[in-house]
Parts: structure tokens; sequence; C-alpha cells
């Protein structure tokens, strides 16, 4: 009898430390996106792969973000914003949000989509991004986090004046749930 006591005790008390806390997350950021060379690719049909870095501030605290992640080589649709533009879908990528403390906390795109208006000269981008883990503060994370950035616009084309070379993100938003493991 004693020792189911115990027992109740040892799984009520390690059940306790089993528990997740849900974070609310919403941070700003800027920045901007360097297109990799075509030798690189991230998986058969994919686009041109785009290497991304950013920085901003929000509930996590100040961060930097570094990503690479390619689209579909074709468009998946015209007319997402007007008659003069098309739609792709990300296809591969994964990023890494470093805090001021130096932990990590990294993440893989589970899906997303970019708008490119080619009168505007501009694109809007949504992403979810997959949290698989971290280091620090973030050891064992998980959730579901949303990247969107209004107006990018590209800054330097390639040589042939057609591709950009060099894209900039004047305002972004990062906004979703993060759950950490408990360490009680």
């Amino acid at each position: 009898m004693k020792s189911r006591w115990i027992l109740g005790l040892v799984l009520t008390l390690g059940g306790a430390s089993l528990q997740a806390q849900q974070l609310p997350v919403r941070m700003t950021f800027t920045g901007s996106a360097i297109y990799l060379p075509p030798q690189i690719s991230l998986g058969p049909n994919t686009g041109q792969a785009a290497d991304l870095s950013e920085a901003g501030d929000g509930s996590l605290g100040p961060f930097t973000l570094r990503e690479v992640s390619a689209t579909g080589a074709m468009p998946t649709g015209p007319g997402c914003s007007g008659s003069n533009s098309l739609a792709f879908s990300f296809v591969a990528g994964a990023g890494v949000y470093r805090f001021n403390d130096g932990s990590l906390l990294t993440y893989k795109i589970k899906d997303g989509s970019s708008c490119v208006d080619f009168t505007a000269a501009s694109a809007n981008t949504t992403v979810t991004q997959q949290i698989t883990g971290g280091t620090g503060r973030f050891k064992n994370a998980t959730g579901t986090l949303t990247l969107t950035t209004l107006g990018s616009y590209p800054l330097l084309f390639d040589a042939s004046g057609q591709q950009p070379a060099l894209v900039v993100f004047p305002n972004g938003e990062v906004t979703g749930t993060l759950v950490l493991a408990d360490s009680n």
C-alpha cells in the first residue's frame, strides 16, 4: 500500500515537470534577401534559392533571423495581386532565430507563398514556420509561427536585368505560439 502511494506521488510530481508553457509571439523585423547562384539547389523542381537576413524585436526580445528557402520553379497561379502578378509557393527552407542571450530557435518551412506584383515592383509573402527546437531558453521548443512581409522590393538585379539579386524587406511581422517545455 505504501509503495503505491509513493509511486502515485512520483508520477504526480514527475508529471508536473512535463507541463509546457505556451507563449504568444509577436515580433517585427526589417531585412533583405540575396538570391543564391543557380547551382545551389534545395531540391528538384525548386526555383532559385534565397538567403534571408533580418533583424527585429518583439515579445521574445531582440533577434536576428537567417533563412535559406526556395519556391517552386514554376508559378502556382496568375493574378494574385492584379493582372500583372504571379504567385509562387515555398517548397523548401529552414531558418534560425538568434537572440541577444545567445539562444537559438530553429524551424523548417511548412508552407507559404509569395505574390509578386510586377506593376508595383513589389511582393507580399506569408510563410508558416514549424519550430524544430533550439538552444538555451528554446531547448525542445515546438510550435508554429507565421512570417509575413509586405511591400518587398528588388534593389539590385543580375546582369540580365530580369532576375532580382538583392531584395529589401522594409517591414515584416512574425506571429504565432511557441511551446516551451517546463524546466521545473
